[in-house]
């Protein structure tokens, strides 16, 4: 059933339903950043919610209302990485569904850092709740009937992460890859080198069909950035 979201304010955000396999996608783009959170979820209605950047009370209640109007029970909270755009979110979503929260251990101080990058911005920020355990990329996360594995893929900060669905063949990949392009490596804890053996030693080991979700604007495949990429050609 296609979400009929046009009750709701939407303001800054958007919606986007993917299907992916057994697995659905659904992507909104929100806060200043226009950044994609993500919603997975399957026939059991289990779902995981990726990189929450509801900023505001407008996007709060969009998030919210599309899983109370879907029946989905989260069962997860997972951040990629923990720049300020992909946590705005996190303590409303831990304060509203009470679901444990999973981040990898490398990027606590990005994580802390929150409060100081939302001054620099003049943003607002409810602080993030910490981690209840940090991603072990060895292990899977599972949700109803399905379960995602993890790459280890640092260098747009020091401890992010791409969330792997191998049969139906995505990821979800924070700001690591976009299309034709990649994430900055500006920001404090990233590095221009490390990011790029990080696409090319763990990414684009994927077969060229894998399809990319970003944190930040259309999806894209392993092929495509393989072949037309100009920073990792």
């Amino acid at each position: 059933m296609e979400f009929n979201h046009t009750f709701l304010p939407v303001a800054k955000s958007f919606v986007e339903v993917i299907f992916a396999g057994m697995i659905s996608i659904e992507k909104f783009e929100f806060n200043p950043f226009a950044e994609n959170t993500y919603i997975l979820f399957d026939e059991t209605k289990e779902c995981v919610i990726i990189d929450p950047g509801c900023y505001d009370a407008t996007e709060q209640q969009l998030l919210s209302q599309y899983i109370e109007y879907e029946k989905l029970k989260p069962k997860f909270l997972l951040n990629t990485h923990c720049h300020i755009d992909h946590i705005f979110g996190n303590n409303y979503i831990k304060q509203k569904f009470d679901i444990p929260f999973y981040a990898h251990e490398m990027d606590m101080p990005v994580l802390e850092s929150g409060h100081r990058t939302a001054m620099l911005y003049q943003l607002s920020y409810d602080e993030s709740p910490k981690p209840d355990a940090f991603l072990d990329v060895s292990k899977k996360i599972s949700f109803g009937n399905s379960e995602l594995s993890m790459l280890f893929t640092p260098g747009h900060s020091p401890g992010s992460v791409c969330f792997v669905a191998t049969e139906q063949k995505f990821i979800i990949g924070g700001d690591v890859l976009f299309r034709q392009s990649i994430g900055r490596t500006d920001l404090p804890g990233g590095n221009h080198k490390t990011l790029i053996e990080s696409i090319k030693n763990q990414l684009y080991t994927l077969p060229d069909e894998f399809v990319v979700y970003p944190g930040h604007g259309q999806s894209t495949t392993i092929g495509f950035e393989k072949q037309y990429n100009p920073f990792t050609r």
